[in-house]
């Protein structure tokens, strides 16, 4: 059975933040549109409905979701997944794209803390000064030291076919 977080009061009306179903398709679907959109990488954005259903809802699931509505309307989205860390032998939640309102990021903290997570980590663009002080100001470090590598298209489809 799946909780559901209580809805949380505010200003501008009742925010509710909730596990994604696969009725949610479309919205995340939007909500990954949107980020892709924010981020001047909407060119790479491959996203569609049937993939999202796949491989977020289908039998081997590779990610989870938080939706977050205000009032009945998607204001956001955190989609993340689980990779281990083989220095602390525990879980790490790692957080691959966040479109939500700032003051409800601490949803993925407490799923973090509550599976036994020792680190949530994620990625932020260089240029992206806002989301960097806001997450400096959290507490999270930036990992400068480490460099984000990835191997896609004719590469990837060439390593993998040799061997």
């Amino acid at each position: 059975m799946k909780r559901r977080h209580a809805p949380r009061a505010s200003s501008r009306g009742a925010l509710t933040i909730r596990p994604g179903t696969v009725r949610d398709v479309p919205t995340i679907v939007a909500l990954i549109r949107g980020l892709a959109d924010y981020e001047r990488l909407r060119h790479e954005c491959k996203a569609t409905a049937a993939a999202v259903r796949r491989h977020g809802f289908g039998r081997r699931r590779y990610f989870e979701t938080l939706i977050c509505r205000r009032e009945g309307r998607p204001v956001g989205m955190a989609l993340y997944f689980f990779t281990f860390s083989t220095f602390l032998a525990r879980p790490t939640l790692y957080l691959e794209d966040l479109f939500v309102l700032p003051d409800e990021r601490a949803a993925l903290a407490r799923i973090a803390v509550k599976r036994g997570c020792g680190r949530l980590e994620w990625a932020v663009l260089d240029w992206n000064r806002p989301a960097i002080g806001f997450y400096e100001r959290l507490g999270a470090r930036l990992r400068r030291e480490w460099i984000l590598t990835r191997l896609t298209g004719a590469p990837l489809r060439s390593l993998g076919r040799s061997g």
